[in-house]
């Protein structure tokens, strides 16, 4: 019993934060993400060209610190939808 609690433990302290590193990995590109979709997209130049604003990924903006993995898919998908290369991810 004590060599699985001692197992779990050291399991844990090696799992959680690989996680951690990873979710603020997922924060910074979903910021990365935003800010590129912020300049293109969400700018004047762009609306003037047809490019319109979505409510919808401006929400998963809004949400990029805390739910990164829901919000990456959006911002990514209105970035290709415009015609515009995804920043490099790591």
């Amino acid at each position: 019993m004590t060599r699985t609690i001692t197992i779990l433990m050291v399991c844990a302290g090696v799992v959680l934060p690989a996680a951690a590193w990873a979710q603020q990995g997922d924060v910074a590109y979903c910021s990365a993400l935003g800010q590129k979709y912020e300049r293109y997209v969400g700018d004047n130049a762009q609306r003037d060209r047809g490019v319109q604003r979505n409510a919808t990924v401006t929400a998963a903006i809004i949400k990029c610190k805390t739910d990164s993995a829901s919000s990456i898919p959006v911002i990514e998908k209105a970035l290709k939808d415009a015609k515009f290369n995804l920043p490099p991810r790591g």
